[in-house]
């Protein structure tokens, strides 16, 4: 069995394989992939969620299950996520590789939303926005600039220090230029924006998001919260990674659907149905368009078996060199 921790995920997920494993798995037809409408939740502790995601997908073939807990507040070391990802054999059942999974969540998820924004934003958009500072911000900024060229990206955190700390990692380890702004500039400014963060309440006024903006709502995935209000949800064409997700944790839509703000005809469609072709997203230059991510089971899978795909390679090779090139944990 293959052992990987976040290192050695890091080293061995390449963007552009994860980038175009994600794209062909969201334009064929994954009827006959089994995941549950929506992620098993348990409370593990005071303050602690435990989010369970198990797949099982014929085309692969493979099947596999990811640990999520989430706790309100920092953990010892600083992390409010921990994730772990276990990949089964699905003709045995047993384990054939487990992975640290929080650099595999936070990657996966900023190339789901990349892969969003190039069907849904306009060709032209010139400057990106992203409301917080933390990993999946980090990820999101790294994936977005990856597959387009921004002349301006901006920051908004939660306070002014960490947007400037945000900004000065971006430039230090990523050679990335970011300005940090205040909530209202980067919502009037940006032509892509993507929400990351930890808040219930929307982070910033919609009425201000202008005609032609494509945004990315990341950061919510509970029925009681949301990153952004009723405004620009009424004036937007949504498409969502799956209905049945969606529909059932995403605050974003839950909140102003109650409300009969929007109805579900506001969301056209999901992201299958737009990568595939089968339906469009952005009609006008002027459509205001959203993508809301609330992740699903099948994206894990398909990284995991990515990641597998390349350990057996590095094996095979070390049969043939005495150091493999990105040595691995193997029991």
């Amino acid at each position: 069995m293959f052992t990987l921790s976040e290192e050695q995920v890091r080293r061995n997920l390449g963007i552009d394989e994860l980038l175009l494993a994600l794209e062909q798995m969201f334009r064929r037809d994954y009827q006959a992939t089994a995941i549950l409408p929506q992620r098993i939740q348990m409370q593990i502790a005071d303050g602690t969620t435990c989010l369970i995601m198990p797949s099982s997908d014929p085309a692969i073939p493979g099947a596999g299950v990811k640990v999520v807990s989430v706790r309100q507040g920092l953990n010892v070391n600083g992390d409010r996520v921990q994730a772990n990802y276990f990949l089964l054999d699905q003709a045995t059942g047993r384990v054939c590789a487990s992975f640290s999974a929080n650099y595999l969540t936070e990657m996966r998820t900023a190339a789901v939303s990349a892969i969003a924004t190039r069907f849904l934003a306009r060709p032209e958009a010139k400057t990106l926005g992203i409301f917080g500072t933390g990993r999946q911000a980090l990820a999101h900024l790294l994936l977005l600039t990856h597959t387009h060229h921004y002349e301006r990206v901006l920051t908004c955190g939660s306070r002014e220090s960490q947007s400037q700390n945000f900004a000065a990692l971006a430039k230090t380890d990523h050679g990335l230029v970011v300005e940090t702004v205040d909530p209202g500039t980067c919502a009037r400014e940006a032509d892509v924006i993507c929400t990351c963060t930890t808040s219930k309440a929307p982070v910033f006024e919609g009425r201000l998001v202008r005609e032609g903006t494509h945004l990315n709502l990341v950061g919510g995935f509970q029925p009681d919260g949301r990153e952004v209000d009723d405004s620009v949800m009424s004036r937007s064409r949504i498409v969502v990674d799956t209905f049945e997700g969606a529909l059932a944790e995403a605050g974003d839509l839950l909140i102003p659907l109650r409300m009969n703000i929007i109805t579900k005809e506001k969301i056209v469609g999901d992201l299958h149905q737009i990568v595939s072709g089968k339906l469009v997203g952005r009609r006008e230059p002027t459509d205001i368009t959203i993508f809301k991510s609330v992740g699903f089971a099948l994206e894990d899978l398909v990284v995991a078996t990515l990641l597998y795909g390349r350990l057996c390679l590095l094996e095979e090779s070390a049969v043939q060199s005495p150091e493999p090139p990105n040595p691995v944990s193997r029991h």
